[in-house]
């Protein structure tokens, strides 16, 4: 069977006659992931035998109150109710890449097939031809595809793919009074939902998208202190909040802190002006531009997310986090095929200390 253009052009490019860049191939378009980077620093794990991930929430209060009495009068008793279990469907998702041993021996690669088993070896003098090697090169791809999709699922709300996990979008809502999550309607449980400053969110009667404004010290930056105190009233010890954010968003704050001015110890002394300004902060906690979100026209928006272990969560079956397999090739073909494989779900035992905000 002849190669393909596809297959060609990537032989083409990974094996060059003269020595310009030995060894390296250059990325010119794979993007920085910080929310999906964040997620997975404090990814946790849970066993398999069940289909969902479960847990035990509720409101905090049983429904019972303080009765004064005196003397013999007659007092009532109660059954605190109240609780109930959130379940998250876990999810098992794969990719996985073909290599025909002729691309390999183009590039001065050997496979070396004991029977399932498959090795490789580099020919000598390969050194004198090759400019990078193209198992290794075609591997880096098979993980870059497998990161870059991993992170637009973060970022979705499980709708592209009913059999993938469902992103942030499927617990953080724009109305945060509809729906259900993890099997909760959020409709008659008002402690089961997240903050939220959106067009849908005004339509439905409750806080709509901010007008950035730079008059009276920064309409955003207010707004943002009191969001922040809203997603407080209900957080504990364990609250880990991240901002990601939209690229409109982050320079409406800048706006905002230019126009009014901010606080420094340090002034302008033995300095050079300069213009620009570093992404800022919000209580300490910098606001990270996420130019998955740019990709995805959300470049007005920002998320606060509490990743502590009571606020959403990423969790890997164990064992099944990035798990490589390397299937033994057809009788008749003489490819090599290299897959990943991951089960994993997105979680949260509570929503009302993460947010949505949109800038209008």
């Amino acid at each position: 069977m002849p190669f393909t253009a596809a297959e060609l052009v990537t032989i083409n490019n990974s094996t060059l006659e003269t020595y310009v860049d030995k060894g390296t191939v250059w990325k010119q378009d794979v993007a920085n992931k910080p929310m999906l980077e964040a997620f997975n620093a404090k990814a946790g794990k849970f066993v398999g035998g069940k289909e969902f991930v479960s847990f035990l929430v509720g409101s905090g209060y049983g429904g019972g109150a303080l009765q004064g009495y005196t003397g013999d009068d007659q007092v009532s008793y109660y059954n605190p109710t109240g609780n109930v279990r959130a379940r998250f469907p876990w999810k098992e998702h794969h990719i996985g890449m073909v290599l025909t041993m002729t691309e390999l021996k183009t590039d001065g690669i050997d496979v070396i097939e004991d029977g399932a088993d498959q090795t490789t070896r580099e020919m000598s003098g390969r050194e004198q031809q090759a400019l990078a090697n193209l198992l290794d090169e075609k591997n880096e791809l098979l993980g870059a595809d497998y990161t870059f999709s991993l992170d637009r699922l973060i970022h979705g709300d499980g709708s592209t793919d009913t059999k993938a996990i469902a992103g942030i979008k499927s617990i953080l809502l724009d109305n945060p009074a509809a729906g259900t999550t993890g099997g909760i309607n959020r409709v008659v449980s008002p402690w089961w939902r997240n903050d939220a400053a959106t067009a849908a969110n005004a339509a439905a009667g409750g806080q709509g998208a901010v007008t950035s404004a730079t008059t009276n010290g920064g309409a955003l930056i207010e707004f943002m202190d009191k969001a922040l105190r809203r997603r407080s009233k209900y957080a504990r010890g364990s609250t880990s909040v991240r901002y990601f954010c939209g690229s409109d968003f982050i320079d409406a704050y800048k706006r905002e802190l230019r126009a009014n001015g901010s606080y420094t110890q340090t002034g302008w002394a033995n300095k050079t002006p300069d213009g620009s300004m570093n992404d800022p902060q919000h209580a300490g906690l910098p606001l990270e531009w996420d130019p998955t979100m740019d990709d995805l026209g959300e470049n007005k928006r920002c998320y606060a997310i509490d990743m502590g272990k009571t606020g959403l969560r990423l969790l890997y079956m164990d064992g099944q986090r990035m798990k490589k397999h390397n299937p033994a090739r057809p009788y008749d073909r003489y490819v090599m095929y290299n897959g990943i494989t991951m089960t994993g779900v997105l979680v949260a035992k509570q929503l009302s200390t993460s947010g949505i905000y949109d800038i209008a």
